[in-house]
């Protein structure tokens, strides 16, 4: 049987067929189901069919044909907004996979964010956020779109509350009782010693 398998496999992938190319690229134009709007007209002929949420949908900015020299950052809260079309030269973000470096040029990618530190590298200048979750989208045209729940710039952290915080968070873990209470303290204690690591390190 397994004398065989590579004829089968190599008879599998030459005959398989995509139905449609992979791409990335939104279209042009919304195309709308010609049948749907018919049978709309037929029923209803004073008013306009309804849209899909693709039809609201801008197209994707092509992909450069060159590496931009600056990437350029969005980095949003829930209530303000840090970084608008902001050009960098790398962002460093606090993955829940590890520190991920993101340059001009990156492939597009999506990320978790977890509780660390955010660096943003402007030439010399260096600003770090310290961020408690979100998610980072990096797209093919050197943009990122970094939303997260909460950040604060790392120098208007007092190092003596995030010690009382993260001591205060690890004695309700050792006392929870409930399922909830040890995941709200396991929560409080990942995020003061990120918090703590950050400003030690």
């Amino acid at each position: 049987m397994f004398r065989h398998g590579s004829r089968f496999l190599t008879r599998a992938t030459t005959s398989m067929k995509w139905r449609r190319p992979f791409s990335t690229d939104l279209p042009a134009e919304s195309v709308a189901d010609s049948n749907f709007i018919e049978a709309w007209r037929k029923v209803v002929p004073n008013v306009e069919p309804p849209k899909t949420p693709s039809a609201f949908m801008a197209t994707r900015p092509a992909t450069p044909s060159s590496i931009p020299s600056k990437l350029t950052v969005n980095f949003v809260l829930p209530y303000s907004s840090e970084l608008s079309g902001k050009e960098v030269d790398m962002v460093i973000i606090p993955a829940t996979t590890g520190q991920m470096g993101v340059l001009p040029g990156h492939v597009a990618t999506i990320a978790e964010l977890k509780p660390g530190v955010l660096s943003v590298h402007e030439g010399n200048d260096v600003t770090k956020y310290f961020v408690s979750g979100g998610f980072a989208f990096v797209h093919a045209n050197s943009f990122a779109d970094i939303i997260a729940v909460e950040a604060v710039p790392l120098d208007r952290i007092d190092p003596n509350l995030v010690q009382k915080g993260l001591t205060d968070f690890t004695q309700k873990l050792n006392t929870a009782s409930t399922d909830v209470e040890k995941a709200e303290a396991q929560i409080g204690v990942d995020v003061h010693s990120a918090l703590n690591a950050a400003l030690t390190g």
